[in-house]
């Protein structure tokens, strides 16, 4: 049964239902991953195992989102309370520079598009990847389960098929122009020249055999083992720029978590390279100073404020976000409360502007991503988004291993001279936002979603839903988004035409869309220790969360009698 929604402005009903859950709940955007995070709770293991496990089958029955030759950011915290970040973000590969590629110059404002588009399809295209090395060692500092146990499900899917829903093959649809151009991808997703159709079996069995090497001798297989050679060697081939060197020499970076405030809760999630959580934190700083609960969800007023400092945020994004070692990021001027109350003043309350980078301070992402969301009953949460960047990534298979690789050098700018341009050991910018929201030192809120630069100004109208809004997890989800970065304003069906002529009006340049950003995923923490997950219409998210226990010690059946 739908939800209503209960605050006016832009009014909506819920389409899903959200899970409640005492020991454990598992949040994912397919059925089949979440259904693998929970296996694992169930078997004994911790969240850390349910993620790794979800992110792995995701690999299978999301291909075109994510994969183990990607990127992404995976924030934790541990039982003991402490936060940590595992970064395996895509890295230049050091024979590429900002030289490598020719800017096109009839690319569209915002787009950093290169001749040929050689930066985003193909070989040349590839970043050095981190997922698999991620997972790998996230299970191994904090999971409880082998390798060969956690990859199980994935294994199982991927050598026996699954049957596929229509996002997926809608997915394979809008691709197939540039699927059919590789022949191990196009015998994949379009065999015998057509697109596979919801409800048809995909099978991936070369991508078993590789899942099943990576069981037996773990990252090693592709970071200098036979599916990196596999890799390079056709990279060498077919005019890429990765080398064993590239995949030998990848770190994952442990990052200190990043911290700021909004009415009493604390906000907290990965560091630059990952711009999403910084400028959330920015974001809110400045709405603050409002009250949104007094304004209202979807009203005029507060539409027009929240496209204002998503405009101002990516402003300052563009200018100074990029890899901290080789770009310094003004963390604590962006979130100061002088920069806010700086940025506040220069707020038009009745008329929309242009922003540029603020004083003193010194994109393109693709929309195609995943997220997990996972809490066990031992303390562990785990918000975890990885990517391939683009739909399918670079859109084409290595031969003979059924392995994706990203497309991640389409994230930098080929135009030299940028906070942003390609360098070699540079890592790629994200607007990734796996954040986790504390109130008095104690968690109330996980969430994360994919869809590119639209993912933190999403998971900041989250966040604005539920602590100014009163909304409920489910709400908050699923309720309408705007997004702008400054060309003009996205909104999503659920508001009105007068809404939508009034902040025309006020010179904000609409364009009707039918959804913005992804499947968001999320778990609140409630006082009595209930676990509720949630997951919106935009994907095919779902929770699933368990209770109950172990039986009570000594308890049997029909005990026997015992002699007296």
């Amino acid at each position: 049964m739908a939800q209503a929604q209960p605050v006016s402005g832009a009014p909506f009903t819920t389409e899903k239902r959200s899970a409640h859950a005492a020991g454990g709940m598992v949040v994912t955007n397919h059925p089949l991953a979440s259904a693998a995070g929970m296996q694992m709770l169930a078997a004994g293991g911790n969240a850390v195992d349910a993620a790794v496990a979800a992110l792995f089958t995701l690999t299978v029955v999301e291909p075109m989102m994510v994969g183990i030759l990607g990127g992404g950011f995976a924030h934790l915290r541990l039982p003991d309370g402490t936060h940590t970040v595992l970064e395996g973000q895509g890295q230049c590969p050091i024979g590429v520079g900002p030289d490598t590629f020719e800017p096109d110059p009839h690319a569209p404002p915002g787009a950093l598009e290169s001749i040929g588009r050689k930066h985003s399809l193909g070989r040349a295209a590839v970043a050095t990847p981190g997922t698999l090395l991620a997972w790998c060692q996230m299970l191994e500092r904090h999971g409880r389960m082998p390798l060969a146990e956690v990859m199980a499900p994935a294994m199982l899917h991927a050598r026996q098929g699954f049957r596929i829903m229509p996002y997926l093959s809608e997915c394979i649809a809008d691709t197939a122009a540039d699927l059919a151009l590789d022949p191990e991808i196009s015998s994949v997703f379009l065999p015998a020249g057509r697109a596979l159709q919801a409800g048809e079996r995909l099978v991936q069995s070369r991508y078993a055999e590789s899942l099943a090497l990576i069981a037996q001798q773990g990252a090693q297989a592709v970071y200098g083992g036979p599916l990196g050679q596999a890799l390079v060697d056709d990279m060498a081939r077919r005019g890429g720029h990765m080398t064993m060197q590239d995949l030998q020499g990848y770190r994952t970076r442990d990052r200190e978590a990043l911290r700021s405030t909004y009415r009493g809760f604390e906000i907290i999630g990965p560091p630059p390279p990952c711009a999403g959580v910084l400028h959330i934190g920015q974001m809110l700083r400045v709405l603050e100073g409002f009250d949104l609960r007094g304004i209202g969800f979807g009203t005029l007023q507060s539409t027009h404020l929240l496209a204002e400092v998503m405009k101002m945020a990516f402003a300052d994004r563009l200018a100074v976000t990029a890899d901290p070692d080789f770009v310094p990021v003004p963390v604590e001027q962006l979130l100061s409360q002088a920069y806010a109350d700086q940025r506040r003043g220069q707020l038009d309350l009745g008329q929309a502007r242009q922003w540029s980078a603020g004083d003193g301070l010194g994109q393109r992402e693709s929309a195609n991503t995943t997220h997990v969301t996972v809490a066990d009953r031992d303390g562990f949460v785990v918000s975890a988004t990885q990517t391939i960047n683009s739909l399918f990534g670079a859109r084409y298979m290595v031969p003979g291993t059924g392995m994706i690789p990203n497309n991640y050098l389409y994230v930098l700018d080929p135009r030299p001279d940028r906070a942003n341009s390609l360098a070699p050991g540079k890592r790629v910018i994200s607007s990734m936002a796996p954040l986790i929201v504390l109130r008095e030192g104690r968690p109330v809120l996980a969430l994360g979603l994919p869809g590119g630069l639209r993912i933190f100004p999403s998971a900041l109208q989250a966040v604005v839903n539920l602590l100014d809004h009163g909304m409920s997890l489910q709400q908050a989800v699923e309720a309408p988004r705007i997004w702008t970065q400054g060309y003009g304003l996205e909104l999503e069906p659920a508001f009105s035409q007068a809404t939508a002529q009034a902040l025309a009006a006020r010179g904000h340049d609409i364009l009707p869309v039918s959804n913005v950003g992804g499947g968001m995923n999320a778990i609140r923490f409630h006082d009595d220790g209930r676990l509720e997950g949630a997951a919106c219409w935009r994907a095919d998210g779902t929770p699933i969360g368990v209770s109950g226990g172990m039986a009570r010690e000594g308890v049997r059946f029909l005990p026997e009698s015992r002699p007296r």
